[in-house]
């Protein structure tokens, strides 16, 4: 059983649409994260502050039951065939942030990788799936099936950044993450986070590590859009560095933690795919492994 620092425990399947909703606030409320918008300052961007992250949470967290009551209904169908028809829930979901922050995207791929995970419990209730890390990461990789291919690898003119990033250094960004079923949160980030808690840590020092795990080893395109190559490999280097340090928890790592914020603001570099993935990991921490 994965190790969770909170009481709050999912015991019915539906419970996932709340922790899509908690996962969002545990993730701004982290503080401090380098370069990302905390309750310290706004990090490296001048048009979002915490208010608007908070107003955010508030117009999308309705839409997760929307997301997990998709999935019970398209349970029957082919796991290829649910990402379409959840496509104009999460369409709509975004409209919804857009309209409460004023047309700032805070939460855009927050929304993409939590709604899937609600969905894909959805699909697993209905068929009388127990729910674990793996079996809601092999079923988002069902879903997800042939999405980079489908979304990215089209050849003419990109379109939009994400195709822009793909068609210059092939990096996939949050669609290959789900594709993948969030590979990298469980290979790299849930470890952190349950050796911290293991160790006696608090949940706040767990998704600390969490987070500098997910920097080092996530190919974060939000890096790249700001920084170029040479932004995502400082910041992975920066975080592998720090996370070598044998006494990092604590002070140490506060201290650590707002130098590195620094450096990042400084540079205008921003790693909001790994935030995005902190959200999918402090979620499926409170399932078992398998």
């Amino acid at each position: 059983m994965t190790i969770s620092a909170v009481s709050v425990q999912p015991e019915r399947a539906g419970d996932i649409a709340w922790l899509a909703a908690e996962a969002m606030v545990k993730e701004v409320k982290l503080t401090p994260k380098p370069g990302l918008v905390d309750r310290r300052n706004n990090g490296a961007h001048s048009d979002m502050n915490f208010m608007h992250f908070m107003a955010s949470i508030r117009a999308v967290s309705p839409w997760f039951p929307r997301f997990y009551a998709q999935g019970v209904a398209t349970a029957g169908l082919p796991a290829s065939q649910t990402l379409r028809a959840i496509r104009p829930t999460g369409l709509a979901c975004e409209q919804a942030m857009f309209k409460a922050t004023g047309g700032i995207n805070t939460h855009k791929g927050g929304i993409f990788s939590l709604g899937l995970l609600c969905a894909a419990a959805g699909r697993l209730a209905k068929n009388a799936i127990r729910l674990s890390q793996h079996s809601l990461c092999r079923e988002i990789r069902a879903m997800c099936a042939g999405l980079v291919g489908n979304e990215l690898s089209n050849p003419g003119q990109a379109k939009t950044k994400g195709e822009q990033i793909f068609q210059a250094f092939g990096l996939t960004g949050a669609r290959g993450e789900a594709e993948k079923g969030f590979d990298t949160v469980r290979r790299y980030g849930l470890p952190q986070w349950e050796n911290v808690l293991r160790a006696g840590g608090s949940e706040e020092e767990a998704l600390l590590r969490m987070l500098l795990a997910l920097i080092a080893a996530n190919p974060d395109t939000n890096l790249v859009s700001r920084g170029g190559m040479r932004g995502l490999n400082y910041a992975r280097r920066y975080a592998t560095r720090l996370l070598k340090i044998r006494d990092l928890s604590g002070e140490t790592l506060t201290r650590a933690l707002r130098h590195m914020d620094n450096a990042f603001i400084q540079k205008n570099i921003s790693p909001g795919g790994s935030a995005d993935l902190l959200a999918v990991g402090w979620l499926l921490s409170h399932y078992p492994a398998s």
